[in-house]
C-alpha cells in the first residue's frame, strides 16, 4: 500500500481471526490508529485451541499449506515465519484408509506418489505428472493474476491480463469431470479431491479451478508448525502488536451504527467511536444481528439461501497408549464416498458410511500430550442446521469410534482419559456462523470470486475480511483477505488525508 492513513485515522477490527489480524496488522503500518475487539479470550477465531490436563488440541484447521503465502505475509513487514515459529515437513504426509482394507501412504517431495498412482492404474503416473504440471500452472496463474489482486467485482475480470485463464475454460466445470480427463480409479480420484473437503464443497458442486489444491499438497507439501496452528495465531498477534494494533480480547460487539467517520460500536465495556470498521465476524451475523435492518445489504432469505460449507462433528481426545498405525495426518473413507457428500449438500442427514479425518499432532509434537498419551482430534464432515442434541451425538460418537477401530486397528474406546466434543450448535453459538457451518460459505461456481460477498458490502466505512469474503475459505487465504481489504480502506479513505509513504 503506497499511500499512508494519519495517526488519527480510528480503525476498529471485530474479530481476532486470521483475516482480523491480518488486516488489522497492515492497517497499522498504513499508520492507523487500530483496535482490534475479539469477543472470546484467546484469539484466532475457528483456529482455536482446547487445553485440558496436560493434552493440547487445536480446535479448527489443522493442516499447513502454502507456506509460500506465509512467507510473503510476513516479508510485508520485513519479518520471515521463522522468526516465529518453526516449520517441520510431516513424513509421511498423511496416511489413508479405505474401507475395504486397503490403504495408502503419501510422502514428501512425491517420493513414492508416481508408484503409487502407476499401482493402481496403468499409465496413472505418468497422468498425475501431467495434472501436477497443469495445477502448478494454474496454481500460479491463479494467484498471481487473481487472488493477489483486487478483483471483487465482476467487471474486474475484463481484463487482458486475464486471457492465460480464458484459456482454461475446463477449469469452471466441476472437479470431478475435470480429475476424470487423468484418472479413472476411483481411490485415485479421492487422492485428489479430498481437499475439497478444506473448501467446503463436493467433487459434483466444486471448479476444477480448486485442482490448484493438489500443486498445494503434492507439490507443496504439508507442515507442522512448532506449537500448532495456535503458535501461528500467537505468531500474527505479536507481529500485530509489533505494528501498533491495540489487542482487546473479551469484548463482544453487540450493535454497530454509523457510517465512515461517526461509527458507534455498542460492547459488552459501552459505546466506542470509531472512524472505519473492519468486519472479520462473518456478514451474515453483522447484517443479522448487528446493523440497523436499513444498513442491512441482503435479507435474511437471501443468507438463507446460500449453500453453506459443511458443519463437523469434532471429537478431542486425549488417549493413553499408542495409536499405530495412524499418521499425524489421516483419512479414512468409503471406497464410494458420493453417498456422504450427498447427505451433506443433497439429501441432508447424519452420513449413514461417514468419511472423515483424524490429526494426531502428538506423533510430531510430544508437547502436545502427556507422556504415554496422544492428543486426537477426529473431525467428521456433517450437513450444516443438523439435529445434534445430546443423544443423537452419542449414538454417532459410538459409530464413528467404532468403525475406526475396525477399519484401522486403532481402538480409542477404553482408553480415553480426556473428551470434549463440538458440533453444529457450537460453531452455531460460538461463532454466530449460519446453520453452525464450520467453513463458511461453499467454493460453488457462483460462491466462488466476485460472486462471494463484496468485502465493501454494508454502510460506507465498513469493511469484511474472512473466509466469507474473497478470496475464501482456509488460513492462507484470509491472511490474503486481511491485505485486500486493509488496501480496499485506505483506497477509500478522503484524498485530503493521505499522504505519500517517504
Amino acid at each position: 500500500m503506497r499511500d499512508v492513513l494519519p495517526g488519527d485515522r480510528r480503525v476498529t477490527v471485530v474479530g481476532g481471526g486470521f483475516g482480523g489480524l491480518s488486516a488489522a496488522a497492515y492497517l497499522a503500518r498504513a499508520g492507523a490508529d487500530v483496535r482490534l475487539v475479539e469477543q472470546h479470550d484467546r484469539l484466532g477465531g475457528h483456529a482455536g485451541v482446547l487445553e485440558r490436563d496436560g493434552f493440547r488440541f487445536d480446535t479448527g484447521p489443522s493442516w499447513y499449506l502454502m507456506p509460500d503465502v506465509f512467507e510473503r505475509f510476513f516479508g510485508h513487514f520485513d519479518r520471515t515465519p521463522e522468526e516465529y515459529y518453526d516449520l517441520e515437513r510431516l513424513d509421511p504426509q498423511y496416511r489413508v484408509f479405505w474401507k475395504d482394507g486397503d490403504r495408502a501412504t503419501v510422502e514428501p517431495y512425491r517420493r513414492n506418489v508416481h508408484e503409487l498412482f502407476e499401482s493402481y492404474e496403468s499409465g496413472a503416473g505418468e497422468a498425475l505428472e501431467e495434472y501436477l504440471a497443469a495445477a502448478e500452472r494454474n496454481y500460479e496463474l491463479a494467484m498471481n493474476r487473481v487472488v493477489y489482486r483486487d478483483r471483487d467485482r465482476l467487471r474486474d475480470y475484463i481484463d487482458t491480463d486475464l486471457l492465460p485463464m480464458a484459456t482454461r475454460a475446463r477449469l469452471f466445470g466441476t472437479m470431478d469431470d475435470y480429475v476424470s480427463r487423468y484418472v479413472e480409479h476411483p481411490k485415485l480420484r479421492q487422492l485428489l479431491e479430498y481437499t475439497l473437503v478444506f473448501l467446503g464443497g463436493a467433487p459434483t458442486n466444486t471448479p476444477a479451478l480448486y485442482s490448484i489444491m493438489s500443486h498445494v499438497d503434492l507439490n507443496g507439501n504439508v507442515f507442522y508448525p512448532e506449537g500448532g496452528i495456535a503458535g501461528v495465531v500467537d505468531a500474527l498477534a505479536e507481529l500485530a502488536r509489533e505494528q501498533g494494533v491495540d489487542i482487546e480480547t473479551e469484548t463482544e460487539v453487540n450493535r454497530i451504527r454509523g457510517e465512515r467517520g461517526a461509527f458507534e460500536l455498542e460492547t459488552d465495556a459501552g459505546v466506542e467511536h470509531t472512524d472505519v470498521v473492519v468486519s472479520n465476524a462473518n456478514p451474515a451475523h453483522v447484517e443479522r444481528d448487528l446493523l440497523p435492518p436499513e444498513r442491512r445489504d441482503r435479507s435474511p432469505d437471501e443468507w438463507a439461501e446460500k449453500t453453506y460449507a459443511p458443519s463437523a462433528f469434532m471429537l478431542y481426545l486425549g488417549v493413553e497408549g499408542d495409536v499405530d498405525p495412524l499418521a499425524h495426518h489421516t483419512l479414512v473413507l468409503p471406497t464410494d464416498w458420493d453417498d456422504h457428500f450427498e447427505q451433506i449438500f443433497d439429501r441432508p442427514a447424519w452420513p449413514d458410511d461417514p468419511a472423515y479425518y483424524l490429526s494426531v499432532a502428538s506423533k510430531t509434537d510430544d508437547s502436545v500430550a502427556p507422556e504415554g498419551h496422544h492428543a486426537v482430534v477426529v473431525l467428521v464432515p456433517i450437513a450444516p442446521g443438523l439435529d445434534d442434541g445430546p443423544e443423537t451425538r452419542e449414538r454417532y460418537r459410538e459409530r464413528v469410534l467404532s468403525d475406526l477401530a475396525a477399519q484401522t486397528g486403532v481402538d480409542l474406546r477404553d482408553r480415553i482419559v480426556v473428551e470434549e466434543s463440538a458440533c453444529v450448535s457450537e460453531f452455531e453459538t460460538w461463532f454466530d456462523d449460519p446453520q453452525g457451518t464450520a467453513l463458511g460459505l461453499a467454493h460453488t461456481l457462483f460462491q466462488t470470486g466476485p460472486l462471494r460477498p463484496g468485502r465493501r458490502d454494508g454502510p460506507d466505512g465498513l469493511y469484511y475480511a474472512g473466509a466469507y469474503t474473497t478470496p475464501g475459505i482456509g488460513m492462507p487465504m484470509c491472511l490474503i483477505s486481511g491485505e485486500r481489504t486493509a488496501r480496499a480502506v485506505v483506497e477509500d479513505a478522503p484524498e485530503a488525508e493521505l499522504h505519500e509513504r517517504r
